[in-house]
């Protein structure tokens, strides 16, 4: 049976995606866990592996195409024998790298829809309906639920957590998200007792015609032309989700800083000191950073104002039971956040060689989902480039993010004399919908005392 292969949604902010490479050739066989793709998401290259077995009949989307969009078909397989449909639908959003309309083939013919017969066939018919087919390497999600064929329940990360922490069996929540995945909006309209939520109402083929005493709407002024020599750089999808998640954040997301001046002399000592003291290779080697430190001080602060280590809803503020700290690392196509698991419970030497891994494989893009996805706290530090001072943009759903500054030589004030220290400057910055200010400095402060006094990361 002919079935189609469908661009996978492959995070929970994926919209569409690139076709980086075909993995498969057209007449190639296809087994259950063979990869067929690599897929550049928003955030990282992911491996698209078959679920079904059969023979990679046709490729609709050729590698390199950008913009494809999720659910779109990418590909056809067939059982071994079986003649590929004419008629397979070839529309993808952008086949040939750019973001065209005529939602033509390849080869640039316009493209048939693809209709099932009561058999599960697949047949050429133009202009007709036909019922979305699941995409390879997902399984298909169940009527009742979003639990796939196999059992497997698709959920988002947060809605995950949120269901486990509210007490909801996933099986019994039906999912709104692309092929039944179950997102945050079923999750609270489980919780509301309301079921689970349902997917918005299609919008009407054309609005009532408007009133003819009623004024037309004046069109949005149009930017100024840019008159001035330039040149164009396409935006990655990982710069258009950067760019409406952090505009999104700054608009919905009440934030407020408080900024704190922390002394490192102490903690430089007994970075130097376990440092010489570590093995220089082996499994045991490490080196410690500035910044392996501050995300353990940052853990064991968290632990001690779980309140911090939160998400705001509309009906309950969600406490996370374990401290995952997302990490800001700078890559070539922007910013992604790898996430340093209950960091509070792990030595300085792990949260080291860990860090360095992930900041490694993110900058070659092959982090997994789960190793950025998620996390109750993040932190930024810019110290490596000299800044100053900053303050750093929430990154929801999470409620806090620490900007830490360069450590310099700054004059001080010590029992009444003035003296010479390293300080580096911290801004906490929180929704206040969590986070109150009386809360946001104790937190601070706790986080100076234990940066100051860096033996106690050590009991």
């Amino acid at each position: 049976m002919a079935t189609n292969i469908l661009m996978p949604a492959l995070s929970p902010t994926m919209t569409e995606g690139t076709l980086a490479r075909w993995l498969k050739k057209e007449g190639d066989t296809v087994k259950s866990g063979d990869i067929l793709a690599e897929i550049e998401t928003d955030k990282a290259t992911m491996e698209f592996e078959a679920v079904d077995e059969g023979v990679l009949g046709k490729i609709l989307v050729p590698e390199g195409s950008e913009g494809v969009k999720v659910n779109a078909p990418i590909g056809i397989l067939v059982e071994e024998g079986e003649a590929v449909p004419s008629g397979a639908p070839a529309t993808h959003g952008a086949a040939n790298g750019k973001g065209g309309e005529g939602n033509t083939s390849p080869s640039g013919s316009p493209a048939l829809e693809a209709v099932k017969d009561a058999g599960g066939k697949v047949a050429g018919a133009a202009g007709q309906p036909v019922p979305a087919p699941q995409p390879k390497g997902h399984a298909a999600p169940a009527a009742s639920s979003g639990s796939g064929s196999n059992g497997r329940v698709f959920a988002s990360p947060l809605a995950r957590r949120m269901a486990e922490q509210a007490g909801i069996d996933l099986d019994a929540v039906k999912g709104s998200g692309p092929n039944g995945r179950i997102v945050k909006a079923d999750i609270e309209a489980a919780q509301k007792g309301g079921g689970a939520a349902k997917p918005a109402a299609a919008q009407p083929a054309a609005a009532p015609a408007a009133a003819p005493q009623a004024e037309a709407p004046k069109p949005a002024p149009k930017p100024p032309a840019i008159t001035a020599p330039h040149k164009a750089i396409p935006n990655s999808t990982m710069r258009k989700v950067i760019a409406r998640r952090l505009s999104e954040s700054k608009q919905t997301v009440p934030h407020f800083y408080v900024s704190m001046d922390i002394q490192l002399d102490a903690l430089l000592k007994l970075r130097a000191d376990l440092n010489a003291r570590a093995p220089k290779d082996g499994p045991g080697a490490f080196k410690l950073s500035v910044n392996d430190l501050v995300i353990k001080a940052a853990a064991a602060t968290l632990r001690k104002f779980p309140n911090v280590n939160a998400t705001w809803t509309d009906e309950a503020i969600l406490q996370y039971d374990d401290v995952d700290i997302s990490v800001a690392v700078s890559i070539p196509e922007g910013l992604i956040t790898p996430i340093v698991r209950k960091a509070d419970q792990k030595g300085l030497a792990t949260i080291s060689n860990e860090m360095k891994d992930l900041a490694a494989r993110a900058k070659s893009g092959k982090l997994k989902p789960e190793e950025f996805q998620g996390g109750g706290f993040s932190i930024s530090n810019m110290g490596m480039f000299g800044v100053k001072d900053f303050a750093a943009i929430i990154n929801p759903p999470q409620a806090g993010i620490l900007a830490v500054s360069a450590g310099e030589q700054r004059p001080v004030v010590k029992d009444g004399a003035l003296a010479v220290a390293t300080v580096m400057t911290c801004t906490l910055s929180v929704d206040h919908r969590v986070v109150d200010g009386a809360l946001a400095a104790e937190w601070l402060a706790s986080f100076k005392k234990t940066v100051e006094d860096p033996l106690s990361l050590m009991l």
